[in-house]
């Protein structure tokens, strides 16, 4: 009997076996796909974290890739020369704030959008707003900077000179330059740029409510606020705390909305720089103008830490609150 039952055992493994590797051989394009994407991931993600040893050594470019490993410890040397350099506290004051305006503002606007587009019944003129609200998205960072130029220039810019030829103001006003517009010109050309992008998201999480729903609300006399208040936001609510999550979780980067690095580097100038100048890029200034890679390396590591402790908290003051998380 037991050599019986071993036989069937081993028989019916090997018939598992026979029918993993027909799957797998019926989805081999796809393993190829998946295959393709960890390699990219190894090389380009898993790979460059060896460079995170430059963050506690007394590194230096000419030593090569070998001296990432053989450079001299400092231990905490480069952290804690960040910590008091005199611009430490404004580069976090400008990154922090920055970040915190664009989730306040560009986190809300693609939901509201959905929303509004959601409630639009005529399809041609809701494919026509989907499209023109999306393709900024594909649009450079260096481009946009370039339009706003175009735009908002004091000397030469389109909405200065028709302010003034209007005569709602004196004289045209510094957009570009001046530290006060600094803040509200990142925020405002991120939400132009991505808003029509994540709305996608939301709109697909819209149309996988139950259409019934919005009927026989509409039949107990709900109105449209009320069935905005209590089908469409609880219907999306997931998806919703999903993208807050990784909001969150990448505040420190510029959260939904994109770069807060390729924003403050091509908009920020000497005179804007007390706004301007964040730790993304003072770390990227003295990295490579100043050859200082291991201490570039620290600061970068400190905003990576602390992004990570911001993605797992965010995830379970979430899933404590609304019962749904990322992970």
């Amino acid at each position: 009997m037991d050599l019986d039952a071993q036989f069937t055992r081993t028989a019916d493994h090997g018939g598992q076996q026979h029918q993993l590797w027909k799957r797998f051989k019926k989805q081999k394009v796809l393993h190829v796909f998946v295959g393709l994407g960890m390699i990219f991931l190894l090389i380009f993600s898993y790979t460059p974290m060896f460079g995170i040893l430059m963050a506690f050594k007394d590194y230096s470019i000419s030593n090569g890739i070998k001296g990432i490993f053989t450079s001299e410890w400092v231990g905490l040397r480069y952290f804690d020369e960040f910590i008091h350099d005199y611009q430490f506290a404004t580069i976090v004051r400008n990154t922090l704030v920055l970040s915190l305006l664009k989730v306040i503002f560009a986190f809300p606007a693609p939901i509201l959008l959905a929303i509004l587009l959601n409630e639009v019944k005529n399809m041609a003129f809701k494919r026509f707003v989907q499209t023109i609200s999306y393709l900024p998205h594909f649009i450079s960072w260096v481009v946009v900077v370039g339009v706003s130029y175009a735009f908002l220039s004091a000397d030469v810019g389109m909405v200065n000179r028709a302010l003034v030829e209007t005569g709602l103001i004196d004289k045209p006003l510094n957009i570009l330059t001046s530290p006060n517009y600094f803040w509200g010109l990142a925020v405002g050309s991120a939400i132009w740029k991505e808003m029509g992008w994540w709305t996608i998201i939301f709109l697909a999480a819209i149309t996988g409510i139950n259409p019934s729903l919005y009927e026989a609300a509409e039949m107990d006399g709900a109105g449209r606020l009320a069935r905005i208040r209590y089908i469409t936001l609880p219907g999306i609510r997931g998806t919703i705390v999903v993208v807050l999550v990784l909001t969150i979780g990448s505040i420190l980067g510029g959260g939904l909305v994109g770069s807060n690095f390729e924003q403050a580097y091509l908009y920020g100038n000497s005179i804007n720089n007390p706004t301007s100048e964040i730790v993304q890029t003072y770390a990227f200034k003295v990295g490579l103008s100043d050859g200082r890679f291991s201490y570039a390396a620290a600061i970068d590591l400190i905003q990576s830490v602390i992004s990570v402790i911001l993605i797992f908290s965010s995830n379970f003051i979430a899933k404590r609150v609304s019962g749904s998380s990322l992970f």
